[in-house]
């Protein structure tokens, strides 16, 4: 009898013993799975913040592209936009169009204030075809051009090209071509030329052994862009005794660079880059 409070007794600290083995086994599971999720979440913040590192900031794109241009390369783009007809294209038109000729200056109209067909518009005088002038004719904003002047920006029929070619004698024609059709709009000659400018344009096209094709593709070559004008000029200054083809270039800035190229040898003797 007195045996059985002893086993009893045992089991009791048996029971006890076990329970607080227990107990701090499950502690010790507990602080190791919390320890095990302390160092996950560490490693997850690590390699977001590693990521964010590494992934560039995103920027947000300018509204306008034209929101930068000045006035100047807006007017530029705009009738570069609408033209279709290239300077190659235009000089071969102009010259086709008077026998024996040859070009001694191509400009399209409307891409810069000095544009270098300073006669009036035939829509203002009179055009001898009777065709109307595309700078002479309502402006984009409905008001008239009355004073018949290149305007800034393309006319209701679009972009012009004004040539300017020679005869043998010296005697110019200028030749208007639609910029966008490549058709010829007028070809006149000039009625104010005398005995001494037909002599000093036949002098310069004597000493011009590089065409104006070549000249711009040497201007081109230079500077990627888009010919909007060809002259054939003397050389400037200490360049001087010889002529030289100028030629301007817009570049995909809607900048105007004009390069001053022998007409002897193709090189270029002067740069200059509008950035207005």
């Amino acid at each position: 009898m007195r045996l059985e409070p002893r086993r009893n007794n045992r089991l009791s600290l048996r029971s006890r013993n076990l329970r607080a083995t227990g107990a701090a086994a499950c502690l010790a599971a507990a602080a190791l799975l919390l320890t095990s999720c302390g160092q996950s979440s560490d490693s997850a913040t690590s390699a977001a913040t590693e990521a964010a590192k590494v992934v560039p900031q995103k920027t947000t794109a300018s509204p306008s592209a034209t929101a930068d241009l000045t006035e100047d390369q807006q007017e530029r783009k705009s009738v570069l936009d609408a033209t279709k007809v290239t300077f190659d294209d235009a000089a071969t038109t102009a010259v086709g169009e008077v026998a024996n000729s040859k070009l001694v200056d191509l400009d399209l109209e409307g891409v810069d204030d000095d544009d270098r067909d300073e006669s009036p518009s035939p829509n203002a005088t009179g055009s001898p075809t009777g065709s109307p002038s595309p700078t002479g004719t309502a402006s984009p904003t409905g008001s008239p051009d009355a004073t018949g002047s290149p305007s800034a920006s393309p006319g209701a029929d679009g972009p012009v090209w004004v040539a300017e070619v020679a005869e043998k004698d010296g005697t110019v024609h200028t030749v208007r071509i639609n910029a966008v059709d490549g058709k010829v709009i007028e070809a006149r000659v000039d009625a104010d030329q005398d005995a001494e400018d037909k002599k000093q344009t036949a002098d310069r096209l004597s000493q011009a052994t590089q065409t104006p094709e070549q000249a711009a593709k040497v201007a081109t070559e230079k500077k990627k862009g888009t010919v909007t004008s060809v002259s054939l000029d003397e050389a400037d200054g200490n360049d001087g005794n010889g002529v030289i083809w100028s030629v301007d270039v817009v570049g995909s800035d809607w900048k105007k660079t004009t390069f001053d190229v022998d007409a002897k040898n193709d090189t270029i003797v002067r740069e200059e880059t509008d950035n207005d």
